[in-house]
């Protein structure tokens, strides 16, 4: 993986409030891989409510008409999956990672955005790899004694408020870099068609 981080260096995040900062965001990450296939990794399940943001900005991803998706709420990435997806991953691709997490109260309808990797499952314990050259997480709920619970009576609506800014921010940003973004992407030829 590609990401502009000094090898060893851990990840930085900060946390962005509207589209306007996803977009930048976005438009950064792609600005410095021109010519590279972008694969947008969007992790979770189709399950619970809380956990379903990947998939639903996957889905919407490709609804846009944007390639390169793996993980929609036809086909999760979930904790099943995820390993097998990123082993298979080209390793020129530039992976941007898309999860829900818990966190502080504040930062509740935030993401945090950051060049690295994400932790998947971390807010419940879990013990995955960490995946992606950018990462994009969203703060659904707030982290407390029982993760499993705050994440399914998580608010649907505001899943899937957070996960339409994710969708139009990123289908912008690569509308803006990549004229020809609007088409289907071509993994083989490390672009889009």
């Amino acid at each position: 993986m590609t990401a502009n981080r000094a090898p060893g260096q851990p990840p930085v995040f900060y946390a962005a409030s509207g589209e306007p900062e996803l977009e930048r965001f976005f438009r950064s990450a792609f600005g410095r891989h021109p010519g590279k296939t972008i694969v947008f990794l969007c992790i979770g399940t189709d399950r619970s409510t809380g956990d379903c943001l990947g998939p639903l900005v996957g889905t919407m991803l490709e609804a846009r008409g944007v390639g390169g998706v793996i993980g929609t709420l036809r086909e999760p990435c979930d904790a099943d999956r995820l390993e097998r997806e990123a082993s298979a991953l080209p390793a020129d691709a530039v992976v941007i990672a898309i999860d829900a997490c818990l966190g502080r109260p504040e930062n509740v309808g935030k993401f945090l955005l950051g060049e690295g990797p994400l932790q998947p499952a971390r807010s419940v314990g879990g013990a995955l790899p960490p995946v992606g050259d950018y990462s994009v997480a969203a703060v659904v709920g707030e982290f407390g004694p029982k993760p499993y619970m705050t994440l399914q009576t998580t608010s649907l609506y505001a899943v899937m408020e957070m996960a339409k800014r994710i969708a139009a921010a990123a289908a912008s940003a690569l509308g803006g870099v990549r004229p020809e973004a609007s088409g289907a992407h071509d993994p083989t030829s490390g672009g889009f068609i």
